[in-house]
């Protein structure tokens, strides 16, 4: 499998935390099964990318399908709680912190970049919401040629029903689909 890299997507307050405007129902259930897959990355000593969407408080980089809600009510801010990394799967010192400001984590950013100079050959895909910034990361790194492999049950989404028939897509274009306890096995030789 070469060596993998882990991206942890959009596991951040303001999608995460209850009563948050912009919060993914499925969100709080998957946390456990990221936590589970971020400790064997860390035991491995595998590079670990939490990936957030962060935008300017004047909405100025905000895609055009999410200004109107924007200016409602703004969401992940720079510099904001918001936009943080829930508490559960806080970054440590020597993993990425790599901000986005679309739903995927290749548009505008330095990722592709960063993979290839950290000689990564595999991405292990979790976090929210299934159906937006994860599926179009996923479908970004097939693009680039990385072989994905997407934790399911350590992803989420408003709906089991939208995160399994996303999951289903992915897997039909060649996304190898695991389960957190998988991954052990998966990282042995790495």
């Amino acid at each position: 499998m070469g060596r993998s890299a882990l991206l942890i997507i959009d596991m951040q307050n303001d999608f995460v935390l209850e009563a948050k405007p912009l919060r993914v129902a499925g969100a709080a259930a998957v946390i456990p099964k990221i936590q589970s897959v971020l400790a064997e990355f860390r035991r491995k000593k595998l590079p670990v990318f939490h990936i957030l969407r962060v935008h300017r408080a004047d909405g100025s980089d905000v895609e055009i399908i999410r200004q109107d809600l924007f200016r409602k009510q703004p969401f992940a801010v720079a510099g904001t709680h918001g936009a943080a990394v829930i508490d559960e799967l806080a970054p440590r010192p020597g993993e990425y912190i790599l901000t986005k400001t679309r739903m995927s984590a290749f548009i505008g950013t330095e990722l592709d970049l960063m993979l290839r100079t950290l000689n990564i050959t595999t991405l292990v895909v979790c976090g929210i919401q299934t159906p937006n910034c994860i599926r179009t990361t996923v479908f970004d790194a097939i693009a680039y040629n990385y072989p994905v492999v997407l934790v399911g049950d350590a992803t989420g989404a408003a709906s089991g029903e939208v995160h399994l028939t996303n999951v289903r897509d992915m897997q039909n274009i060649g996304v190898r689909i695991v389960k957190t306890v998988d991954i052990a096995g998966l990282l042995e030789n790495q």
